[in-house]
C-alpha cells in the first residue's frame, strides 16, 4: 500500500508533506514595542496602575500540539512606571521589590494543555527571590503574516492574579491597610516569528 502511494504522489511530494508536518512549531519573539505588561493594585477604595517598560521572551506556539507550546519571559524590575518618580522608586527599594537585589521577574512554562479556546500555561513565576507555581490563562487573539519582514506573528492577552505576600513583596508595615495584597496583571502580547511564510501559489 505505502509503495502504491509513493508511486502516485512521487518522493519530492512526500518529503514536502513531511517536513511540513515538522515545521508547524514556530518560535516567536516578543515585540515590545507592540505589547504592554500591566498591572492594578487596590489603593484605599480606588485603584493604581502601572506597567513594566522593560521586558523580552520567547513563546513556541504549536497550533496542532498546544500542549507543546512553552513560553519564557522576563520583566525588568527597574522599569516599573507608575507615572510617578517617588512612587517608582519606593517601589524598586527594599520595601517592595528590591530591585538591586532581585532585578528581574521571570517566568517559565512547564505544561500547556488546551481548554476551548484558550490554552492554560502552567509554570515558574520568580519574583523577589521566590518561585511559585501559577497557570496563566491565555487567548490567542489571533495570526496574520508580518506585511514588510513576511513572518509569521501571532497575538496572546492573559490576565492573572497574583498575592504580593505571596512573594515577600510585602515588607512596608502597611497598619492602615492602605494596599491591597492581590495585583492584577494584564498581558497583552504581540509576538514575531522567524520563518519566512511562502505566498500561496495562484
Amino acid at each position: 500500500m505505502f509503495a502504491r502511494m509513493f508511486c502516485r504522489l512521487g518522493a519530492g511530494t512526500l518529503v514536502a508533506l513531511f517536513l511540513a508536518g515538522m515545521a508547524s512549531a514556530e518560535t516567536y519573539r516578543i515585540d515590545t514595542v507592540h505589547s504592554s505588561v500591566a498591572f492594578s493594585i487596590r489603593h484605599l477604595v480606588g485603584r493604581t496602575t502601572g506597567k513594566f517598560t522593560g521586558f523580552s521572551g520567547t513563546v513556541v506556539y504549536d497550533p496542532d500540539h498546544a500542549e507543546k507550546s512553552s513560553v519564557q519571559a522576563t520583566i525588568r524590575v527597574a522599569s516599573i512606571d507608575t507615572d510617578n518618580e517617588k512612587r517608582d522608586a519606593h517601589l524598586r527599594g527594599p520595601d517592595f521589590f528590591g530591585a538591586e537585589t532581585y532585578p528581574e521577574i521571570t517566568f517559565r512554562s512547564t505544561a500547556t494543555k488546551r481548554e476551548g479556546d484558550r490554552l492554560l500555561v502552567s509554570g515558574d513565576l520568580t519574583m523577589h527571590g521566590t518561585t511559585r507555581q501559577v497557570i496563566l490563562p491565555v487567548e490567542i487573539l489571533g495570526t496574520a503574516v508580518h506585511p514588510m519582514r513576511k513572518v509569521p506573528v501571532i497575538g496572546f492577552a492573559a490576565e492573572l492574579t497574583v498575592k504580593r505576600s505571596n512573594f515577600g513583596v510585602n515588607s512596608w508595615t502597611d497598619v492602615a491597610g492602605v494596599l491591597g495584597d492581590e495585583v492584577k496583571v494584564t498581558l497583552n502580547i504581540e509576538a514575531v516569528g522567524k520563518t519566512p511564510v511562502q505566498p500561496a501559489e495562484k
